[in-house]
């Protein structure tokens, strides 16, 4: 069996990953405009009344702007933990939704997909990232994460690929005009995942099952492509996780679709 996986937008603005079995079609998070969003979708043949369900990691804008939209015209089913659930709830415009509510830790089914949700160090309400599986191919989702936690580890570790924050490089971010406060929270641990880290964390999930990494969420202003992959490949040189394929994702435009697949695997 596959998957199919397109980043259809991944920066600090907005996010959205296409991940389809064929027979069942989601989206996690929905950052960008309802119109943008359906635009990319049809770029790569998928028409958005394909599209089974939402299902939204946490409640920061560029994770949740193409909601409201998405859903009256189109009439897509949106999945969130109770947490998320609270906080979108107290955004103006947002109370409206109708909601499927999942439990962090809880897999559950959306037609033949199995998604996980697991906690990840965020600053937000109840942050969570995803891994999706049809049995036998397993995506992980992590955008935005301070700290590659145990817990973050293990779920990751048996995927086949992985879009995983890279979010900052160091010299810039301490070096940008951006208020110390907001450099810390960024730095913290419940802020974002530096290239030097996004490295150690891809060192530390490396499986043979793991073909393929998306550097995802690259800040505009405080890291560049260039840097993100040569932090990626100085800091695996020399283990295991060389020979994994490091792609990035963008801002302005979808990734080439891919099908992702494996043999079946046992966690």
């Amino acid at each position: 069996m596959s998957l199919k996986l397109c980043i259809l937008a991944s920066s600090s603005s907005a996010n959205c990953t296409y991940i389809s079995s064929g027979e069942t079609s989601i989206l996690i998070d929905a950052g960008l405009s309802a119109r943008e969003t359906t635009r990319r979708l049809e770029a790569i043949d998928v028409p958005i009344g394909a599209i089974d369900a939402i299902c939204v990691s946490h409640e920061h804008a560029d994770h949740i702007s193409g909601l409201r939209v998405l859903q009256r015209r189109h009439a897509v089913a949106l999945y969130a933990n109770s947490g998320t659930l609270e906080a979108i709830g107290r955004i103006d415009g947002y109370d409206e939704l109708q909601w499927r509510i999942f439990s962090t830790g809880s897999p559950f089914r959306i037609g033949n997909l199995t998604i996980e949700p697991f906690s990840v160090p965020h600053d937000a309400y109840e942050p969570v990232g995803f891994v999706v599986s049809d049995e036998s191919v397993r995506i992980g989702i992590v955008t935005d994460i301070g700290i590659a936690t145990e817990l973050v580890r293990q779920r990751l570790a048996s995927c086949h690929a992985v879009v995983m924050e890279a979010n900052y490089d160091d010299d810039l971010l301490k070096n940008s005009p951006r208020p110390w406060p907001l450099k810390q929270r960024i730095m913290g641990r419940q802020g974002h995942l530096s290239n030097q880290h996004a490295a150690e964390m891809l060192t530390a999930i490396q499986s043979p099952t793991l073909s393929r990494v998306y550097l995802a969420h690259l800040s505009s202003d405080c890291n560049e492509p260039g840097l993100a992959l040569k932090a990626m490949r100085e800091g695996v040189a020399g283990t295991a996780a060389a020979r994994i394929q490091v792609e990035l994702t963008y801002p302005d435009r979808a990734t080439e679709p891919w099908e992702v697949t494996g043999e079946p695997c046992r966690v």
